[in-house]
């Protein structure tokens, strides 16, 4: 048997952070991410697809993205099992409710640990969340579900096998070792947004959309062939569009970073590329005010968002610079003053640093006016 693994859609993102223009086309781009799983179903003879949480971003979205993804997934002609996680948790008379009333045959909504016989002898067993946060592992039920007659038993679950937090308490644990336990030949699992292999029968597949600067490779789901008896094959299939990738570019001329920027332009799609960049090195003011020039003017224009950190990219006046500035009366007088506070040290010297290197902004702007 061959089925698809996913999770993480989080449909209704609000994506508050970025300008409208940006922020519709990463929405969109999530929808878009269900027609590329049903289209991966329909090309590698899948004919079910197993949602391990979270397909909603908050437990009440709007009624247009709850038709929408309904609409987008009843294209296709494969079976979907869409499990409530921590963002969608299900409860009477909540969002999963309001699904239920608008779904078809194809679509099924895994609100409550029942097992169920997908295929003759192919048992799902789900583990949905019916909080936000569990203190007990929810995949406990597993122990305890009767599958008669079974060749397969695949668990469906959302949570974590270790805490991806940095601080709180830890909420919705999972047993690393559930899928031998509970005698799972796959336990599909939910909440990390990379794929991660736990063991060869335990895997996040990661969302099918990336939407944070986490981590470089864009969002995949896992296609799973299985057998009675033998461990699963599991490979991951591209269904992304954008990618987030962070950079750190340490940098003392404009040459160096010149070179950084064609490098990374020559590696991605850049309509399709999110960057978060962050600057570090000593440069003269010349070289500084031209590098943040190119990212405002050429390279933020060419990816789709451009998040530039540069307060790490130390700006010296060099000699020619202040040179410039001499020949201009009060502003000469002002930067020679400027650069006496700097060298003397002090309370003020960061201080005076940043007014030199915004007085040499100023001037360099007047004179390419």
């Amino acid at each position: 048997m061959k089925f698809i693994h996913t999770a993480d859609w989080q449909l209704g993102k609000p994506y508050g952070r970025f300008e409208p223009e940006v922020r519709a086309a990463l929405t969109e781009a999530r929808f878009d991410a269900i027609d590329a799983i049903g289209s991966a179903a329909t090309s590698h003879g899948v004919d079910h697809v197993l949602v391990a949480g979270d397909v909603f971003d908050t437990e009440g979205p709007e009624d247009r993205t709850i038709v929408q993804a309904i609409s987008r997934m009843e294209r296709h002609p494969c079976r979907w099992w869409l499990l409530p996680g921590n963002h969608d948790f299900a409860r009477n008379g909540g969002l999963w409710d309001r699904v239920r009333q608008r779904v078809g045959a194809t679509i099924t909504v895994l609100s409550g640990p029942q097992p169920r016989e997908i295929e003759p002898g192919v048992w799902l067993l789900p583990a949905p969340l019916a909080h936000r946060h569990n203190l007990d592992d929810p995949t406990d039920l597993f122990d305890g579900m009767a599958t008669p007659g079974a060749r397969l038993r695949l668990g469906v679950a959302h949570g974590s096998v270790r805490d991806f937090g940095t601080q709180g308490e830890t909420k919705n644990q999972i047993a690393p070792d559930r899928a031998h336990r509970s005698n799972l030949d796959y336990l599909a699992l939910g909440d990390w947004h990379g794929m991660l292999k736990v063991d060869a029968r335990t895997w996040y597949s990661g969302t099918p959309e990336t939407d944070r600067f986490q981590r470089d490779e864009p969002g995949q789901i896992l296609l799973v062939d299985i057998d009675e008896g033998r461990e699963p094959t599991v490979t991951p299939i591209r269904t992304g569009r954008f990618q987030w990738i962070r950079r750190s570019w340490a940098v003392n001329d404009q040459a160096a970073f010149d070179a950084e920027c064609d490098q990374l332009l020559g590696s991605i799609d850049p309509p399709a590329t999110l960057l978060e960049l962050s600057l570090a090195g000593i440069t003269t003011l010349t070289d500084r005010v031209a590098m943040l020039g190119r990212l405002e003017n050429d390279v933020g224009h060419r990816v789709r968002y451009l998040d530039v950190r540069a307060s790490d990219l130390v700006g010296r006046p060099s000699e020619d610079d202040l040179a410039q500035l001499v020949g201009e009366g009060m502003l000469g007088v002002a930067a020679a003053k400027l650069s006496a506070r700097i060298e003397a040290g002090g309370l003020e010297a960061s201080i005076a640093k940043r007014a030199l290197e915004r007085l040499f902004v100023e001037y360099s702007r007047e004179e390419k006016a």
